[in-house]
């Protein structure tokens, strides 16, 4: 017998062929002079095409394909002036989900004809799809990547005693089994030589994850964008381990049902077009955007800026590089021993860039090998007097009642400025291993006498990082972040 697809049921109560086809005479014998009757009185002319569009409105760096696209009407935008040429109407269905699992059962179900979800998920949206004629899917652009991988990051309770992974052995650890904060812990713990089944998995949406470590439920929580740093920003705990450790670009993007795409070619190009919109106004309006995306999903902004804004950890770029194709392939095997994905699902044949080929021409080859991040802190520093060039000590504060930010050539920068600042909302600076974005007071702070003077004092993103600066700079000291911005007044 077939197996059974999820979402289709057979009525109760059907009586056989003869039965079924009495009925559907009868209802038609009724519905025909009503559809015509109103269809002369103009109240019935036509049936909309209805677009069914599958988004993860918390998950931020998907934003130019979900939430801010819906808010700005940006789809819909596009498909008027498509219609104006089709003579067609259309009518788009927004559906929100809390991570890629549900939203791949329902296209499954056919019931989404377009979605974004990160890189783990979208393997296996791809493989399970294609059991199904109507609802195979195909691969069509990015929303936004990190090349470290730092979208995904281990978070710990503030009073907890771990230090690095391997204090997580026999320790309850919350996660979405299947999400890219999944696949990111379990290649972490075997990279460093852990049995990932020596760490308890709690397999948690991330917003209970999230919960979890606040209450105590669990010892620690591996998710995906925005989840780490929300719960750093709301004081709920501290982070133990950056995915960008582990070397793996992470990427979310945008898959498209086969069947739907090829018989609305003009709607699917009409949505990247929304999309290309909407990222362009995310890397030339970063705070706006972010001040209305927190609006949209009660994620507080400064939390949104440290992903979306200028040298921010999400690079928005719609591209299929080579190295996403690359990192799917490491992706597909941890997949494949999880049973998520089968053996023979092929990666090449489930990207498809001929859309965004379509889209920017004769350019797409550049943007394609282009890797560095659209929208870039720059400037220039007045208190130290320095140009802000370089992305890896490029530094931010966004003050209390300030319309726009006010920008640092480096941390120890920042640090003067935020002493010089009557009421500081949140700094932001760079890792100084890694040049992954933090907030300033949730960094590991060392002070090197070693160093130049406006390089004097170096933030960290976890503890660890910083005791491997002092492995080698023996002379650097540990200090609070108060301190470093109340010696930072001083330059000697």
């Amino acid at each position: 017998m077939p197996t059974a697809r999820p979402g289709r049921r057979t009525p109760r109560g059907a009586r056989g062929p003869r039965w079924r086809r009495v009925r559907a005479a009868a209802a038609a014998s009724m519905i025909v002079p009503m559809l015509q009757a109103l269809s002369g009185c103009g109240v019935l002319t036509e049936t909309a095409l209805v677009i069914n569009v599958g988004y993860q409105s918390k998950t931020i760096n998907t934003v130019n394909a979900g939430t801010l696209m819906r808010d700005r009407g940006a789809f819909e935008s596009e498909l008027d002036q498509l219609g104006k040429s089709t003579g067609r109407k259309y009518r788009v269905v927004w559906q929100d989900f809390s991570s890629g699992a549900p939203l791949t059962a329902q296209m499954i179900a056919t019931h989404v004809d377009i979605g974004s979800m990160g890189d783990y998920p979208l393997l296996t949206n791809g493989s399970k799809t294609k059991k199904y004629d109507d609802a195979q899917t195909k691969l069509i652009a990015v929303t936004g990547y990190s090349l470290r991988g730092s979208l995904n990051q281990v978070v710990v309770p503030n009073g907890s005693a771990a230090r690095t992974l391997a204090d997580l052995v026999g320790k309850r650890l919350s996660t979405s089994l299947g999400s890219a904060g999944d696949g990111m812990i379990s290649t972490a713990l075997q990279r460093n030589g852990i049995d990932p089944h020596s760490v308890h998995t709690v397999n948690q949406d991330p917003s209970i994850g999230a919960s979890a470590i606040d209450g105590g439920q669990v010892d620690a929580l591996a998710q995906f964008v925005p989840w780490p740093q929300l719960v750093i920003f709301r004081n709920q705990g501290r982070l133990l381990y950056d995915g960008g450790d582990n070397n793996v670009p992470t990427f979310h993007g945008v898959v498209v049902r086969r069947q739907f795409a090829d018989a609305n070619r003009d709607v699917t190009n009409a949505f990247l077009r929304a999309m290309r919109t909407t990222t362009d106004y995310i890397v030339t309006h970063p705070l706006a955007a972010a001040l209305r995306v927190s609006q949209l999903t009660g994620i507080e902004p400064e939390v949104v800026y440290l992903y979306n804004g200028p040298n921010g950890l999400v690079s928005f770029d719609m591209t299929l590089k080579d190295r996403f194709v690359k990192a799917a392939a490491a992706i597909q095997k941890f997949l494949v021993a999880r049973g998520s994905v089968s053996k023979d699902f092929d990666v090449a044949s489930f990207v498809d860039d001929g859309y965004l080929r379509q889209l920017f021409g004769d350019d797409y080859d550049r943007r394609r090998a282009d890797v560095t991040n659209p929208s870039v802190l720059s400037g220039y520093d007045d208190l130290c007097r320095l140009p802000v060039t370089d992305p890896a000590q490029a530094s931010e504060l966004w003050a209390q009642g300030a319309d726009g930010t006010a920008v640092a050539a480096t941390p120890t920068c920042l640090l003067r400025r935020v002493a010089a600042t009557a009421a500081v909302r949140t700094a932001y600076v760079p890792d100084t291993l890694t040049g992954t974005r933090l907030f300033a007071n949730h960094a590991v702070w060392l002070a090197d006498p070693d160093a130049p003077l406006t390089q004097r004092y170096k933030p960290f993103a976890t503890g660890a990082g910083a005791d491997a600066y002092r492995a080698s700079h023996p002379t650097a000291a540990p200090l609070a972040y108060s301190a470093a911005v109340a010696q930072s007044r001083s330059p000697q």
